[in-house]
């Protein structure tokens, strides 16, 4: 991540004094760990954890060994301020493996970071190397082709992110979006290095700061919002959602091929 990126997230981080008051809490932390079914995992890692949302559910409700990894001061205090294990290391350094032996876990979390990173080949392999065989790789970013994205790139011919916006997040994420996958191209991208794609897994609006906000102002608002998603969720392609979470098996002569879905 680029010096201008980390200044930026440190600024929206600045103002936070527990993990409970960072108004990001979004449906991919939701849904953890009801992703997991009945996968049975023992030894986790949550890479990129950020303030812990995700992890603090999973450590609260599902019984494995959970590590948090972070590279940003904030992150990592937030972290432990929640009694989660951390360890920090650059997950974009293309000189310096993983600090873990080769199959160490049977999961990897990975949410909304891949676009964030330079070297991704090197973010892949490196995950498929610490997966142990039949382990799963539970995968997140924006879906670039999806109806929150693609009418306003095609109708004003805008760039999908603002370096001008008055908004803190939308200048951070100019500058520290360097990955711009869509939902095929993640799902056939990550099946190149020996993964198979098993899930995607598509959550509603219920529970993240942006939908408890919307609820607020008008519950019509609100429900009308979540039933017209879980239309298009339930009855069109994953392609068309804003966030899918893939859920990929690590097996040897792994090819494409079409997950099942669910909707959470």
């Amino acid at each position: 991540m680029n010096i201008d990126a980390i200044r930026l997230e440190e600024e929206r981080l600045e103002d936070l004094e527990s993990g409970d008051n960072y108004p990001s809490f979004r449906e991919r932390h939701r849904v953890f760990p009801a992703i997991f079914e009945n996968r049975q995992h023992k030894q986790i890692i949550d890479t990129s954890a950020g303030v812990g949302y995700a992890a603090q559910r999973i450590r609260d409700h599902y019984p494995a060994d959970l590590l948090c990894n972070d590279i940003s001061p904030t992150c990592l205090r937030a972290l432990k301020d929640r009694g989660l294990s951390t360890v920090s290391f650059d997950l974009d350094d293309p000189d310096v493996a993983f600090p873990f032996p080769d199959g160490h876990f049977d999961a990897v979390i990975s949410l909304a970071t891949i676009e964030h990173l330079v070297h991704v080949d090197h973010f892949v392999s490196e995950t498929h190397r610490i997966i142990s065989d039949n382990g799963y790789f539970y995968l997140s970013t924006p879906n670039y082709a999806s109806l929150m994205y693609l009418p306003r790139f095609v109708l004003t011919g805008r760039t999908f992110h603002d370096p001008l916006s008055e908004s803190r997040t939308v200048r951070y994420e100019f500058y520290a979006h360097f990955r711009y996958f869509t939902y095929r191209t993640l799902r056939e991208y990550v099946s190149s290095f020996g993964f198979v794609p098993d899930t995607v897994y598509l959550a509603l609006p219920e529970g993240s700061s942006r939908y408890r906000s919307l609820y607020r102002s008008s519950k019509l608002k609100a429900l009308t919002f979540r039933y017209v998603m879980k239309f298009i969720y339930v009855v069109f392609s994953p392609r068309w959602a804003a966030e899918p979470i893939l859920c990929f098996r690590k097996a040897p002569g792994a090819r494409d091929s079409v997950p099942r879905k669910v909707v959470l």
